[in-house]
């Protein structure tokens, strides 16, 4: 859905690239306090949202292949999938109300769409 002029909209992925856009993918915010939602840690639907926004309007950030590649690389480490990922460098993210979650349901259908969509692997 395009419903934001492609003025503003190149205007907002210009901030998105300058403000939340880190090595391993987005942060949600700039504010670092130790709550599950704040920097340094990154959310998978939130990196799909970005990524489908940004192509509707030509603005590729490379951010599902900075997220794709943090996931990759904890999972070489961890052998898992997790609820949220450091993305100001990589690792386990934290903070928040409860502890970690492995495993979660929407970094496996992120990490599966933005695969189908970067990946030009072949099955077998």
């Amino acid at each position: 859905m395009k419903i934001a002029p492609r003025d503003r909209a190149a205007r907002v992925a210009a901030t998105v690239r300058n403000l939340l856009l880190k090595p391993s993918g987005l942060v949600t915010t700039t504010v670092n306090n130790g709550e599950q939602w704040d920097a340094p840690n990154g959310w998978a639907p939130l990196q799909w949202i970005a990524v489908q926004g940004f192509g509707y309007y030509g603005q590729e950030a490379a951010i599902g292949n900075r997220f794709l590649n943090n996931v990759q690389t904890l999972y070489e480490k961890e052998h898992k999938l997790v609820e949220k990922y450091v993305v100001e460098g990589e690792g386990l993210g934290g903070g928040g109300e409860y502890a970690l979650q492995d495993g979660f349901g929407w970094t496996n259908g992120v990490t599966l769409m933005l695969l189908d969509t970067y990946c030009a692997c072949t099955p077998g």
